[in-house]
């Protein structure tokens, strides 16, 4: 008795020993067709109604396709009633093509042609399907029977086109349905044979689409296909080479992405991947893909969310929250050492000023596609340095020194230990403003005056300090002299017995514009063991800023925090 795997067939490839696709570069956009309104509705649980497939459509020439597959007008009521309304409320841009898919038979493809006329530019997408498989098990009909259907289907659709009257532009597209499991010879032959009846000349060229129906092997088999089928297909000038590529094998894009290499010009696939069974290919991934590399897809997601939520309210479906690019957390890094090289990245691109994104992690920049204000970074226990630190910059202007962060990040990390849960970007701000900020024992500087002194038969000034600094709520009024702020404050504390603290490194800078703006100053002090902390001073004083954050942190290391 076989055992589970062995009852199935592997997938026998077509032989390409001097395959080109490898070699090749893509370097520029495909044409896109969309069949969210086909291919996409008809795999909701609950089909979209008439005035939702209108609000899609809009969508669809919103974002900036060109070629929209509006439905199967000649098997459902309910997509006839939909074409109908585009074409009578003069829906459809004039730079649209609309896409209307019929099976090659023949009262399917006359009722297809009533209902698109009027329309300016329509693609009749007529199909049969070619695969060894459903000839054997479906149709019960050799390879001459398969062509007939084709042939005799192509036929019928030119003549109507031939005697259409109503000046609408024509074009053809035909699919050798489930291409992915049919001999490649034998798809050659068809779609010949197709072309030869619907007379298709270099400038009037058919769409000839290459469904990867079924996913039955690696990329790169469907890659060889394509790359066969167009060295071997006669009068090639005369055909646009078109994929469909669906996701059984969660392979699609890779599918998609193989097969321009291997010479595809025209792309169908669907918003965010919806089809039947594990669905289409996503064109959202597939054309920011194109984006990171430098090539305009000449489709618009620069709000993506926007795209989504409708997407989402209309198909009743969901975007997971890791799919790329518009899932909701496909930005968000939780890892420490993601957020770290983040943080690290946005330092460098404010410091080198590069024309260039360069952040690790994130191939493009989420404010290109409109998730400028979307948490990039969020805290929970896997947290690290680098993301307390990222937040504290890009949520609230805290630049905090490199030598700041494995402090400041400890402090994030034992909350999270402490609550064992994410931490929202106010509660990391609240943690920095309890430890840094509101700190005023056992010192605090009640007054404070600074002004400079000049120094008799010297260029150089003195910096003077004045002031009364509370110490264990006694007061003491203190006055020094140093070469600078720091310094003068220093001389001071000493008078209070204050004393035993060096001075390690000094760092500040604006928080915020205009004439409220106040400035944080970032102070490093080594302790009586030796050991080396923070403190943070806020004021509109830049000096005052200063001898607040000396005081944060003395006060830090006196009060046990440190």
């Amino acid at each position: 008795m076989k055992k589970g795997f062995e009852k199935y067939k592997p997938f026998v490839p077509v032989t390409l020993p001097d395959r080109t696709w490898p070699d090749q570069h893509i370097e520029k956009a495909p044409i896109w067709c969309s069949v969210d309104l086909r291919d996409g509705n008809q795999a909701l649980v609950t089909p979209m109604n008439v005035t939702e497939k209108i609000a899609f459509f809009k969508l669809l020439v919103e974002v900036g396709f060109k070629e929209i597959e509006v439905g199967f007008p000649s098997a459902s009521e309910t997509e006839y009633e939909f074409l109908r309304a585009l074409i009578d409320n003069n829906l459809i841009p004039d730079d649209v093509t609309i896409q209307v898919l019929v099976q090659a038979r023949e009262h399917l493809i006359r009722k297809t042609f009533e209902a698109v006329k009027g329309a300016k530019n329509v693609i009749v997408h007529f199909y049969n399907s070619t695969s060894e498989l459903q000839r054997r098990v479906v149709f019960k009909k050799d390879m001459d029977g398969i062509i007939d259907i084709a042939v005799a289907g192509a036929k019928l659709v030119r003549e109507l086109t031939e005697q259409d009257q109503s000046g609408t532009n024509f074009r053809y597209e035909y699919s050798p349905e489930s291409f992915s499991g049919t001999e490649t010879d034998f798809a050659v032959e068809i779609c010949a044979k197709v072309m030869e009846a619907l007379g298709s000349t270099k400038e009037n060229p058919v769409i000839l689409n290459l469904p990867n129906t079924v996913e039955l092997n690696t990329c790169n088999t469907f890659a060889d296909q394509v790359e066969y089928f167009i060295r071997k297909l006669p009068n090639r000038d005369a055909a646009i080479i078109s994929v469909h590529p669906h996701n059984d094998r969660g392979t699609g894009t890779a599918c998609t992405e193989l097969a321009m290499l291997a010479g595809a010009e025209r792309i169908e696939g669907t918003l965010f991947g919806n089809g039947e069974r594990t669905g289409n290919l996503d064109i959202v991934t597939v054309a920011l893909n194109l984006y990171t590399q430098g090539i305009d897809p000449e489709l618009d997601f620069s709000h993506i969310d926007h795209i989504r939520e409708i997407y989402e309210s209309l198909t009743r479906m969901t975007v997971p929250e890791r799919w790329p690019y518009a899932g909701k957390l496909a930005f968000t890094a939780f890892s420490g050492s993601h957020q770290d090289a983040i943080n690290k990245g946005h330092e460098y691109m404010r410091e080198t000023k590069s024309e260039y994104w360069e952040i690790p992690y994130l191939t493009i920049d989420p404010a290109d596609i409109g998730r400028e204000y979307e948490p990039i970074i969020r805290i929970n226990s896997q947290s690290g340095k680098g993301g307390a630190a990222f937040i504290m910059d890009h949520d609230f202007g805290y630049h905090l020194p490199k030598a700041m962060h494995p402090e400041f990040g400890a402090i994030v990390q034992k909350e999270c230990d402490r609550t064992g849960r994410e931490l929202q970007a106010n509660e990391v701000l609240a943690l920095f403003t309890n430890e840094f900020l509101n700190i005023s024992k056992p010192y605090a500087l009640s007054r404070a005056k600074f002004y400079e002194e000049a120094v008799a038969g010297s260029s150089a000034n003195l910096t003077h300090f004045s002031g009364v600094l509370s110490v264990h709520n006694d007061f003491l009024s203190l006055e020094a002299r140093g070469n600078g702020p720091i310094d003068a404050f220093f001389n001071a504390l000493r008078q209070a017995g204050i004393e035993n603290y060096t001075f390690l490194s000094y760092s500040e800078h604006a928080i915020s514009s205009g004439s409220d703006s106040q400035a944080v100053a970032y102070i490093q002090l080594r302790g009586p063991g030796g050991q080396k902390f923070y403190g943070v001073g806020t004021e509109h004083n830049i000096n005052f800023a200063s001898v607040k954050g000396i005081l944060s942190a003395i006060n830090r290391f006196e009060s046990g925090m440190v």
